[in-house]
């Protein structure tokens, strides 16, 4: 599992007569995925039925994985951004990219191309980056390609991707990598396709970007549930840690070698155990199992019509067998936001859309 948070400043600009902002480009899986893969018809991995937005907007499914906000959004409204609109929403055009940025963020997507692979449809991380492509053509059709350019440089990058590709790929023997690679050489190749595909993100202007780490993926519920004791699967958090270590170097040796480049890792690893090794620390009562599950039956994987919810959704770290609730996410915002010394982008004034309650209760129980 994995946290990811996305960090944007603010600032309008005039570029021709065009009010551009600076905006934010997300490239991720299902934790910052907000409703690409709700318009994939064939994608097994999708947030399509209730309870998934429950306690965002009007409560209806709207393709984020978790009953309310991710941290990307959370973070985004504290400083005062609006929320970038998935790739594949119908709203999307030149004015939407130019107003808010882009979300490319894809369930099940990977670093690899292959991981996810029984999920039919997904966004990999180089997909992500060839529809990124597509965008810019968009803008500089209607801007002009100096203007573009301007546009796309001074934009704000994030890839937050990574877990999929132990969890969905080499934790699982049906994949060929689970079989070639071992701890070491795996890493190794996802460092290597990682660094390739932000050196293209550089040449299309990323200049500002911010990659970020794993959690403690053996801890999710999922992996709990698979395991013989119900307790965390210390290989794949391990292999979590190896991955930390190994992208923090990459990203620091590749930013002193592109020009002007800003380039940032973010580690929420430690942040993340603690809050599920002493949840009652942090206000939670349950971090082992999810709040959303049908019955007794684990794991669940997905969270249906059927399932049951836990009487307060506020309590459980987890939403479902993969993801955190709302009230993770939030904690984990509020504490990256204060980490990095993120500033409001507006005078405070502005109202964050569609928060979700501090409790959520429901009728039904576990």
């Amino acid at each position: 599992m994995k946290f990811c948070a996305i960090f944007v400043l603010f600032i309008v600009l005039g570029i021709n007569g065009y009010d551009c902002k600076i905006v934010q480009f997300i490239f991720g899986d299902s934790l910052s995925d907000v409703g690409n893969n709700k318009n994939l018809p064939r994608s097994l991995a999708t947030a399509n039925l209730p309870y998934y937005g429950i306690d965002f907007g009007n409560g209806l499914p709207n393709g984020r994985f978790t009953n309310g906000r991710t941290v990307s959004d959370i973070i985004g409204d504290k400083i005062g951004l609006p929320r970038p609109v998935a790739f594949l929403d119908p709203s999307m055009n030149e004015d939407v990219i130019l107003e808010n940025g882009v979300n490319y963020a894809s369930g099940g997507g990977g670093i690899l191309n292959e991981t996810g692979g029984y999920f039919i449809q997904r966004l990999s991380l180089w997909k992500q980056i060839e529809l990124f492509q597509g965008t810019q053509d968009i803008v500089v059709a209607k801007i002009g390609k100096k203007e573009a350019d301007k546009f796309f440089q001074d934009a704000r990058y994030v890839v937050a991707l990574g877990s999929n590709d132990f969890i969905n790929n080499y934790l699982m023997p049906v994949y060929s990598d689970s079989w070639k690679y071992n701890d070491v050489t795996f890493v190794d190749y996802l460092m290597e396709t990682l660094e390739s595909q932000l050196k293209v993100l550089h040449s299309l202007g990323a200049r500002k970007l911010m990659v970020f780490g794993l959690g403690p993926m053996g801890c999710i519920p999922l992996q709990r549930a698979l395991s013989l004791d119900g307790n965390c699967q210390n290989k794949a958090s391990n292999l979590a840690k190896r991955f930390n270590k190994a992208a923090s170097t990459m990203l620091l040796d590749l930013e002193s070698k592109l020009p002007n480049s800003s380039y940032k890792f973010g580690e929420a690893y430690d942040l993340v155990n603690d809050v599920i090794t002493n949840p009652q620390k942090y206000g939670f009562d349950n971090s082992d199992s999810p709040c959303c599950s049908f019955y007794k039956i684990r794991p669940a994987l997905t969270c249906i019509p059927a399932s049951t919810l836990c009487k307060d959704r506020s309590k459980y770290v987890f939403w479902d067998e993969y993801h955190p609730t709302d009230k993770a996410n939030e904690l984990v915002a509020n504490i990256l936001i204060k980490r990095f010394d993120f500033m409001r982008a507006d005078d405070g004034t502005s109202q964050a859309p569609s928060p979700a309650p501090d409790i959520a209760p429901s009728s039904d129980t576990n």
